[in-house]
């Protein structure tokens, strides 16, 4: 008779016990910068602040069950409001091959990367070397609650209590990624040998001598080979994870993001589309570029952040962005300037409105107002529309700039 063979250990599946409860949940949940950038990820995207607040008290209450990771996803029972606990679920996108190979050469390059590992800590460059933590949108929730909300107050705690656990464990984060800890650390073992073994055969090349007389000697230098062709686009910048007492990941990202473009566009055409603007300007053009239009958390950051910087409100710069997303430097000039303008153009205007039914506007300077809608007439001969409501002086940019005052108000 045999004797019974041991299980074997699976690496890429770990079952963690329930976390105990936390008092408190005011503050950031995790206790490291990549277990707060888990959360952040989640927060970013979250729809409604109100589940995020249910699910941070039902992970600091203790009412997540045993987590279970295997690679791209944690799945946890859930108790909530009834008897029966909610199966819950976040899916995460593994890495490829080639990103391992990149992640994998990265730490075996720093013998203070493997030490940091080691000692359950995450190096700032190694996490940023591959994407590896997620970003707003990475994490995608899934629960068997009728709750349809984007995520769930169930998959909303289940996401802190991750960050709990990669507190204490960054290489549960390797495993959502897609590979256990003792595979990595010995294909750590494996490439760390090879680097040594590569140092010790390796001799360094006797530097080449040249005779004086042979250097000053008169020549003639080859041609400068062709530059490299210039790229379709500019390229897309690393991920910057949150440091204490660093800068803002975002504002990183937009700077890098920005840099890429301009060197981009000076490479193209010689020109820079955003030397001559005034920090004003550069701000407005900034967050009109930024996606969320002020709504998101990190675009109302922004907002905040530019116009703070710049002695303004947030709804100044709102404002602003939807000028300079009308018409550009000369919408956003049209906003702030008010000005005379020669007979012609503005002085056929009115007659023009008229005949198209819109007779109850007045002039004024360089604006013709009704109580709602008002055209205003720019330098470039341009007239650039805007709405307010009635009766109040709040006028926002609205429509299409056109030549036509008529085509304006379309």
């Amino acid at each position: 008779m045999t004797a019974a063979r041991a299980p074997r250990h699976d690496d890429r599946r770990r079952t963690f016990p329930a976390l105990p409860p936390r008092p408190g949940t005011e503050g950031d949940f995790a206790e490291t910068w990549w277990g707060n950038a888990w959360v952040e990820a989640m927060e970013d995207a979250a729809l409604d602040p109100a589940r995020l607040r249910r699910g941070r008290t039902y992970a600091g209450s203790g009412q997540v069950a045993a987590i279970t990771v295997t690679p791209g996803r944690v799945m946890a029972y859930v108790h909530g409001s009834r008897p029966r606990p909610y199966r819950t679920e976040l899916r995460l996108r593994t890495l490829d091959d080639t990103g391992w190979e990149e992640l994998l050469d990265a730490a075996a390059a720093r013998p203070d990367h493997i030490a940091a590992l080691l000692d359950k800590a995450m190096p700032h460059t190694l996490a940023a070397s591959a994407d590896l933590l997620p970003t707003a949108g990475d994490l995608t929730p899934d629960c068997s609650c009728p709750d349809d909300g984007y995520p769930c107050k169930h998959a909303a705690a289940l996401c802190y209590q991750t960050a709990r656990l990669l507190d204490e464990d960054p290489f549960v984060l390797f495993l959502l990624r897609g590979r256990g800890e003792q595979e990595i650390l010995a294909d750590l073992t494996r490439r760390n040998a090879t680097r040594t073994a590569a140092e010790r055969t390796t001799a360094a090349p006797p530097m080449p001598a040249t005779d004086a007389r042979t250097a000053l000697a008169a020549r003639v230098l080859p041609p400068l080979p062709p530059p490299f062709p210039v790229p379709a686009r500019p390229g897309r910048p690393p991920a910057y994870p949150q440091a204490p007492g660093g800068p803002d990941p975002l504002a990183l990202d937009l700077l890098a993001t920005e840099a890429a473009a301009r060197a981009h566009t000076l490479l193209t055409t010689g020109l820079d589309p955003v030397g001559a603007l005034t920090p004003w300007q550069d701000a407005v053009r900034l967050a009109a570029a930024h996606p969320g239009s002020g709504l998101t958390a990190s675009s109302r950051a922004l907002y905040r952040d530019l116009a703070g910087a710049l002695r303004r409100t947030p709804t100044e710069l709102a404002r602003a962005v939807a000028a300079w997303r009308q018409g550009g430097f000369a919408g956003l000039a049209i906003l702030e300037e008010l000005w005379d303008p020669p007979a012609g153009p503005f002085d056929r205007a009115r007659p023009a409105l008229i005949a198209a039914g819109y007779a109850d506007f007045r002039p004024w300077r360089n604006r013709l107002s009704n109580r709602s809608r008002q055209l205003r007439f720019g330098r470039d001969g341009i007239w650039y529309g805007y709405e307010s409501d009635p009766g109040r002086d709040d006028w926002w940019p609205r429509g299409t700039p056109d030549t036509d005052p008529v085509g304006a108000l379309a």
